[in-house]
């Protein structure tokens, strides 16, 4: 799953790097916030120009780096100026001695001072050698940025430049970039939200080696975990298929057949997070969940010369996830896919009205090359009204389909 270029347009983001060896994954950081449509400027400690010139820096973001030699009161190229600027700051990579110096109130050269100075989301991604991480010194500075409302994001374990494996590489840039995202764009109304969202095609087996499935991508269900991370939510996602590109924050179950994911939906809607919410939860049923399944499943192989020239494979019909859960509580909104143009919408409502959803996700597909596609076209049918959500990447249809399901409770 590929980030659309806007997702954060014109959104003005401060970087902050030191002096790590760390520093040449914030170029990958960079390249990551312009292709998402954010004005990037970036600001260097003397110790950071060792390892990568400004030069560099400039030519990804298109704005002069500000450092300790070129600060100037005569234009806004200053560390008050930069920070007035900024919609938030990002210091990655962060060494030990900056962290230090932050938790404390340091402002000894230009990078700590527009720390100092900006007032909005600070994120922290610390880069230090294990011992130095894991000195009790840097973890009581830690402890004083996050008290600070400082985001820090966790360091790998990896080898690290010293030639040891251990905690204290930098977090991945497009970890990094995530939860910058998040920070960018959550809404009070998501925030903290718990939503289970299902996806992809469920596996059914018939015996050892063969099953029941369908063409579903789970791409759809991966973009609206993404788009509910972004909004700040709590999201679980219970699917057969995850994108590759999925934030780590994300909760998730694998599952395969339809059976572990009903037994997976129950238990987590009756957990204690759910159920004690103090926001209402949301469901969105993305699955494609078979209809019907082997009747008798075996397990050992079938051989081909006991089945003959034809082969009658009995089937059942399958559980109704939807219809059989407990929503109490909840607000659920399912997804149908139809080829019958003329009869989806109707058979949605119906769907609306059997399963007790508050609303349903309609996809009326071409063929059986529209599963897969990277892009997605919607009609959100509430018992009140239809609202058409016009062919977008699957990203942007998730976040249009989320500021419609906000309205179900608002």
């Amino acid at each position: 799953m590929t980030i659309p270029t806007n997702v954060i347009k014109n959104r003005k983001i401060l970087l902050a790097v030191t002096g790590s060896i760390a520093i040449y994954k914030t170029l990958e950081l960079i390249r990551e916030f312009v292709k998402a449509g954010a004005d990037v400027k970036v600001v260097m400690s003397q110790s950071a120009k060792k390892f990568i010139a400004p030069l560099t820096f400039e030519t990804l973001t298109t704005h002069q780096v500000l450092d300790d030699t070129n600060e100037s009161w005569a234009n806004e190229h200053n560390h008050i100026q930069i920070t007035q600027w900024a919609d938030i700051m990002i210091i990655a990579p962060a060494t030990a001695n900056t962290i230090a110096k932050l938790a404390h109130g340091i402002a000894d050269n230009i990078l700590l001072q527009s720390a100092l100075a900006f007032r909005g989301v600070k994120i922290l991604a610390p880069s230090a050698n294990t011992n130095m991480l894991q000195n009790p010194l840097t973890q009581a500075n830690l402890k004083i940025l996050k008290a600070a409302n400082y985001t820090l994001i966790e360091t790998q374990t990896k080898e690290l430049a010293c030639k040891t494996v251990g905690d204290g590489a930098m977090a991945e840039p497009l970890t990094i970039f995530y939860r910058t995202c998040r920070e960018l764009l959550k809404e009070e109304f998501w925030e903290h939200r718990r939503v289970v969202v299902t996806g992809g095609g469920t596996i059914e087996k018939i015996d050892e080696v063969r099953y029941i499935s369908n063409f579903s991508s789970g791409k759809m269900a991966s973009a609206l975990a993404m788009a509910l991370y972004m909004r700040g939510a709590d999201v679980m996602l219970i699917a057969t298929k995850f994108a590759d590109t999925l934030p780590a924050d994300i909760e998730r179950i694998k599952v395969e057949s339809s059976q572990e994911m009903h037994v997976a939906l129950v238990g987590t809607i009756a957990s204690e997070d759910i159920q004690c919410a103090k926001k209402r939860p949301y469901l969105f049923m993305a699955a494609a969940v078979s209809d019907y399944v082997a009747e008798f499943v075996q397990n050992t192989k079938l051989k081909k010369e006991n089945l003959g020239d034809t082969w009658r494979l009995n089937l059942k019909k399958n559980i109704d996830i939807l219809s059989s859960i407990d929503k109490k509580g909840i607000t659920a909104i399912g997804f149908k896919a139809e080829m019958d143009k003329e009869k989806a919408k109707e058979n949605a409502k119906k769907m609306l009205q059997q399963k007790e959803l508050d609303a349903v996700c309609l996809n009326v597909l071409q063929n059986a090359s529209s599963f897969g596609s990277d892009d997605n076209e919607i009609e959100f049918i509430t018992h009140e009204k239809v609202v058409h959500i016009p062919k977008n990447d699957k990203l942007n249809i998730a976040f249009a389909i989320l500021c419609n399901a906000k309205e179900l409770q608002e």
